[in-house]
């Protein structure tokens, strides 16, 4: 089977090397590829949303709770329906990873990641209204500030950015040593930023000078509360509250290992906090309680964000799939699609080959008859040269490959896996060990990819 919880990505697209997002200016993809799910129509029913081919590293909800924007490391940010779970628009025009997504008060989309730039978009449009430029190093976290006029940037080149967003100007905040991971503006309008350098900056605006706090460990997330609170995420995996005024006011174990992601509920009343091991500690920021951990199925969470009911919790994990949950209980809210209508596989119940290849149906379809999904359709695959399908664009690095897909090609890209089989590609890496399974999904895309 899979090492990769996710085969998604594409056998076909990519111009980033796994693991390594390459700087690049190539034109902006002007393709938007919609992906829409059959799910249960109409039904309070929800079920994971999946379709990124990597680790979901950023979630934002829109300012009218219906929308989710989904950012990954395999460099697609989607624009999901809450209401439906279905994936609305999938962007692509970062070089790296999405590591910071956001929506604005008119519903315009932000995003950002390992390229060093922030795209502003349009829902609905194939390109960003404006590029901002100006990091030379990755983009780790974004912030609006309570008034919608400015954006923050926090940027592993060691410095915060405040954008004008009418006229894309920008100023630089310098101060931090190490990588700066995170920042989040105050109900009066300061802004915080945190570093991997034990700094918690408090930035007094517009005059931009700050007050340092040194914490006992390298920081990873920051949130404000609307009362003003301070609350902070680390490597050793607690979370400190601060006053506005930068004195530490409480603190709480939320994980054993450490704390990468963190949000608060709209008013204020939990903090989830998602550590690199998997859990979710959701805490009661007042009485500084440990309510529960939430326990998925094991993969690393990387993103977190409550809805405006203030107690449902979405995480993004590293295994591509997003999941809701009810924060007071701790109960997962969701069925997964396996064995029901819904379930594009479930014509080929019992078929090892479909089971083996379950895990990819998120970005390809079998059929050219339905939707494209974020990857190219695998309708026709066999005797298809690589990177040749019309109206699906491919990195320049895959058209030049002379191969051809067929049983053995397809085989011997699970068994060397993808990095080494087709360098350039964007699928996360992974191999099938087992030549039975491998021969069973050949097997299985003969049958189902030629009807």
């Amino acid at each position: 089977m899979f090492i990769s919880a996710a085969c998604s990505g594409s056998l076909e697209n990519a111009n980033v090397k796994q693991g390594r997002p390459e700087m690049n200016r190539s034109p902006l993809c002007a393709k938007v590829a919609v992906a829409l799910w059959a799910i249960f129509a109409g039904s309070s029913v929800h079920a994971d949303m999946v379709g990124h081919g990597g680790p979901i590293r950023a979630l934002a909800v829109s300012p009218d709770g219906e929308d989710l924007l989904s950012g990954s490391f395999d460099t697609a940010v989607i624009r999901w329906s809450l209401k439906t779970d279905t994936a609305e628009q999938v962007l692509r025009y970062h070089a790296g990873g999405v590591n910071a997504v956001a929506f604005l008060k008119d519903r315009r989309l932000i995003t950002a990641g390992a390229d060093a730039r922030i795209a502003v978009w349009t829902a609905g449009r194939v390109e960003p209204d404006r590029v901002l430029e100006g990091h030379i190093a990755p983009i780790a976290a974004l912030a609006v500030s309570p008034d919608g006029a400015l954006l923050a940037s926090a940027s592993w080149d060691r410095t915060v950015r405040l954008w004008s967003l009418s006229d894309g100007t920008s100023r630089v905040l310098e101060g931090h040593t190490q990588n700066v991971n995170g920042v989040a503006f105050a109900p009066d309008g300061g802004l915080v930023s945190v570093g991997y350098d034990l700094a918690l900056r408090i930035w007094r605006l517009p005059d931009g000078q700050p007050e340092i706090v040194t914490l006992p460990a390298p920081l990873n997330a920051v949130a404000v509360a609307p009362d003003g609170e301070i609350v902070t995420g680390a490597v050793d995996g607690r979370l400190r509250m601060l006053t506005k005024d930068g004195k530490v006011s409480g603190e709480v174990a939320a994980s054993p290992t450490p704390v990468v992601a963190l949000t608060m509920s709209g008013d204020g009343a939990l903090i989830a906090a998602a550590g690199i091991g998997g859990t979710v500690a959701i805490i009661d920021r007042k009485s500084r309680n440990l309510l529960r951990t939430l326990v998925g199925p094991g993969p690393p969470v990387w993103s977190v964000v409550f809805l405006s009911d203030r107690e449902t919790l979405m995480t993004g994990g590293a295994d591509g799939r997003i999941r809701r949950w009810n924060a007071r209980t701790g109960d997962p809210i969701g069925l997964g699609l396996i064995g029901t209508p819904a379930d594009p596989l479930a014509a080929y119940a019992g078929d090892h080959g479909a089971d083996v290849f379950r895990a990819c149906v998120a970005c390809h379809t079998l059929s050219d008859k339905e939707v494209q999904r974020a990857g190219p359709t695998l309708a026709g695959l066999y005797g298809r040269r690589i990177a040749s399908l019309p109206g699906y664009r491919f990195s320049d690095a895959l058209k030049t490959m002379d191969i051809v897909w067929t049983p053995e090609t397809v085989a011997r890209l699970f068994e060397i896996g993808p990095n080494a089989y087709t360098p350039g590609t964007k699928m996360p890496e992974q191999r099938i060990g087992s030549a039975e399974d491998r021969r069973a999904l050949t097997d299985f895309l003969g049958r189902a990819t030629s009807r």
